[in-house]
């Protein structure tokens, strides 16, 4: 996501040519609003900062985030993760409803915690990215990637230490026996490489 930074002036005026070739923004994750269907959405804090840097505000905006999402957008949340500088989710939803609401949460945090860490005009979140899911073996993965993601980023040992996160849910509802097959039969490999870089 911020490798542009690392490029020389020709590699950076030769990406921004072919996004615009392409119609996409200069500098933003594309949005293909396919309307309601299943998504990966992946949000980061600006620069990776790790603004949410508190079990309060993890806490917090795990509650605010999926409250959202399941009553005032109705979406179907399936996978989950919330971390320090970022979060996704697997979800069904109208991607164009999405987009408005999650702006205003997005805004509404960003002024509470810049607030709270007297950072006013500090830009906290970079919008976010949305990827259609494109077949069973994309829907399945997702879950073990979303739930990897904490140990990945090396926030957690195992999956099961991190509790912002729907791992919890789904060790409850299906048990460990049916996520370690689930693990075998979809396996992670280079699911999201560059995603959250």
């Amino acid at each position: 996501m911020y490798s542009y930074r690392k490029m020389t002036p020709a590699e950076r005026a030769e990406v921004v040519a072919a996004r615009k070739a392409q119609g996409w923004p200069w500098h933003a994750p594309p949005h293909f609003d396919t309307g309601v269907g299943w998504y990966v959405i992946s949000a980061a804090c600006y620069e990776h900062r790790e603004v949410l840097c508190t079990v309060e505000r993890l806490s917090e905006f795990s509650l605010a985030l999926l409250g959202g999402l399941q009553g005032e957008l109705k979406a179907e949340v399936q996978g989950w993760v919330v971390l320090p500088n970022h979060y996704h989710l697997l979800l069904r939803t109208d991607l164009d409803q999405f987009r408005r609401w999650i702006a205003r949460l997005h805004n509404g945090k960003s002024t509470q915690w810049n607030r709270e860490d007297e950072s006013p005009g500090r830009r906290v979140w970079f919008r976010f990215s949305d990827r259609w899911v494109r077949s069973d073996r994309h829907y399945y993965a997702s879950p073990n990637y979303i739930h990897w993601n904490p140990v990945k980023h090396g926030y957690a040992e195992r999956a099961d230490d991190w509790p912002w996160s729907s791992f919890h849910e789904y060790l409850e509802q299906v048990g460990r026996d049916t996520l370690v097959d689930w693990w075998k039969q979809y396996p992670v490999r280079q699911y999201g490489q560059g995603w959250d870089d």
